[in-house]
């Protein structure tokens, strides 16, 4: 395994590979970069965590905010919210969930710059131009849809806990609440980046704007089905919530498709034919292999040929 180290310049003189400058390295070389990128990521992950734990009571009020503006999470303690605890760790384990789920999000820089430094030597000059326009557009995306799930989670909880009946108390476990934030926060993150996703498709060739538009129909259908059935609350405005800015993205999505590849080249269209229709380039009479017999040399006899062109 030595043998496949490359020397450090100035040491013995030795210097590393030409290749090296090009992004290619041996083998073991990539291996030890990635172990080193991964060890730089879960070292920001574990202050991270460290940070949550000493910050557990803000973040925690912040994220439990939805709830806690609902009269019914008032209804043991006149004037304060609370939450029911049936397990002897579940406490514990909450604040671990909770200081992992900043410590992910507070360390998103740095390991988000780790993947893109691993990855950058293998891509050539556009596509690190491209990945870094869809970098910079998908945090912001995630960061929106997030937003929108946390302003509309109250909405969704008193719809759902407006069902009981008057004698029932709702008592509400904290990891319960956790994770039902936790599925709507990612759900709607994601979601919003499916508009981004049909875009890159569509940069490198994948997915052309005419079969967006041939399908635009279903797609929406299916957006529709995908919000009723992600969204963990299961109620009509959370459902509605989700799908009407999926379908605001999504045509945003394919009018940059249409002037993208308005301002392309255009080549002959052949999206109209079927796949099991014959082509028209055997009709034509002149194939671009065929010569001009004008322009064809005679063909020369090697029976009556000089072989010795000097006599």
């Amino acid at each position: 395994m030595a043998l496949l180290k490359w020397p450090k310049p100035g040491r013995n003189g030795a210097a590393p590979p030409a290749d090296s400058a090009d992004g290619r390295m041996p083998l073991m070389e990539h291996l030890r970069e990635l172990r080193n990128r991964l060890v730089i990521s879960l070292l920001a992950m574990v202050v991270g965590i460290i940070v949550g734990f000493v910050f557990f009571q803000p973040i925690w009020t912040f994220i439990t905010e939805p709830y806690c503006a609902l009269p019914v999470s008032q209804v043991l303690r006149e004037g304060e919210c609370t939450f029911a605890i049936r397990g002897v760790f579940e406490a514990f384990f909450v604040n671990l969930k909770v200081a992992a789920m900043f410590a992910l999000v507070a360390s998103s820089p740095v390991w988000l710059y780790q993947i893109w430094a691993f990855v950058t030597p293998a891509l050539y000059r556009n596509e690190r131009r491209y990945s870094i326009a869809f970098l910079a557009m998908a945090i912001p995306l995630f960061l929106a849809g997030a937003a929108l799930a946390y302003f509309i989670m109250d909405t969704g909880l008193a719809i759902l806990l407006g069902f009981a009946p008057d004698n029932a108390v709702p008592l509400l476990e904290m990891d319960e609440y956790l994770s039902y934030a936790l599925v709507m926060l990612i759900i709607f993150g994601v979601s919003f980046e499916l508009p981004l996703l049909m875009v890159f498709l569509n940069v490198i060739g994948v997915l052309p704007r005419a079969t967006v538009a041939k399908h635009r129909r279903m797609v929406i259908f299916i957006m529709f089905l995908f919000a009723a059935l992600a969204t963990p609350s299961t109620d009509p405005f959370s459902m509605v919530a989700l799908a009407i800015p999926m379908v605001v993205l999504f045509a945003l999505a394919e009018g940059f498709m249409y002037l993208r590849e308005r301002r392309q080249p255009k080549g002959e269209d052949f999206s109209h034919l079927s796949d099991d229709e014959a082509s028209s380039l055997g009709d034509d009479p002149a194939s671009p292999g065929d010569v001009d017999p004008v322009d064809d040399p005679a063909p020369i006899d090697s029976r009556t040929a000089d072989p010795d062109p000097s006599k």
